[in-house]
């Protein structure tokens, strides 16, 4: 007998706690204040959630993956924080090759994003267009790492200079076991590889899972997924006791973040942290194993076949 299919389903929630200040124990604690995103719908879901605020407007860029094609685009939700409300999906980024990770940030007055786009074999940065619509308009601007299947690019300004957290693709899972480090005098570059990566190797932290940050320490904190059991099966935070362009310390956190300690429905992963001032988004985990993915990839496949005919 077929043996039946994985499937993961993510959902997008939002912690009421800013993420300097979480621990698995405080956000097991805050586990009934959690406002979670609605469901995207049938053989989708939201996943890698990252949120600009403008007053009690939240506005959450996430992945919109569907299994019937086997990709994403990006889209917003924006919740009201007064009443709690989320409005309809509204489509931002949308190109031939699958987006995911839709880091967005803010910078001299403008507000950029990093998506990650690896099947394009570069990191790009985005601008958003002003208009009648704000922040649904993007314009690429440049490759700031171009040839490289990075995954989930994150950046941070700390000490004058730009920091770059990121995964590459390659053999045996790499994206999951190594962390890679760029850096750079300005946004748009250029900028350099670190001569140290990676400058982490394992599978119990690695690959970016959200927004850097700088601690009550001083030093840079990373969120990072723990693949120990999974990709996406949890996540823990790196903190980086050294930071130069010449060279590179960084320490695993012994805490771990788990998505039975937010959902009960959705406990087999949490593998996003992102920061936006006194809230955390955070996306979790369900596994399911339906037959009907199989028929679902098989009509893929024949719509691929007839498509090159």
């Amino acid at each position: 007998m077929v043996k039946r299919p994985k499937s993961d389903f993510w959902t997008v929630g939002v912690v009421p706690e800013r993420i300097d200040l979480l621990s698995p124990e405080r956000l097991r604690e805050l586990r009934d204040r959690i406002v979670w995103m609605p469901e995207a719908g049938d053989w989708c879901y939201y996943a890698d959630p990252f949120a600009l605020r403008d007053g009690d407007a939240l506005h959450v860029f996430v992945e919109n993956f569907d299994y019937r094609t086997k990709r994403a685009d990006l889209q917003r939700l924006t919740l009201n924080l007064a009443d709690g409300a989320w409005s309809a999906p509204r489509p931002v980024l949308q190109t031939p090759f699958h987006l995911s990770y839709p880091f967005v940030f803010e910078h001299e007055g403008q507000v950029w994003m990093v998506p990650e786009s690896s099947q394009a074999e570069e990191v790009a940065l985005y601008r958003a267009v002003d208009g009648a619509e704000r922040w649904e308009r993007w314009e690429r601007v440049c490759a700031l790492l171009p040839g490289v299947r990075a995954v989930d690019a994150s950046l941070l300004r700390h000490d004058g200079m730009w920091w770059m957290f990121y995964a590459v693709i390659g053999p045996d899972k790499r994206d999951q076991r190594e962390l890679h480090v760029a850096h750079a005098d300005s946004l748009q570059g250029p900028w350099t590889p670190h001569r140290a990566n990676p400058v982490r190797s394992a599978h119990d932290g690695a690959r970016p899972a959200g927004t850097p940050f700088v601690g009550a320490d001083g030093l840079v904190t990373l969120p990072v997924q723990d693949s120990r059991t999974g990709y996406g099966g949890a996540t823990r935070w790196v903190r980086f006791n050294r930071l130069t362009p010449d060279a590179v310390e960084v320490q695993a956190l012994p805490a771990t973040f788990t998505g039975d300690l937010a959902h009960r429905d959705f406990a087999s992963g949490l593998h996003t942290m992102s920061a936006c001032g006194d809230v955390t988004l955070i996306d979790v985990k369900r596994i399911d194993r339906s037959r009907h993915r199989q028929w679902l990839d098989w009509k893929r496949r024949v719509r691929r076949w007839f498509g090159k005919r």
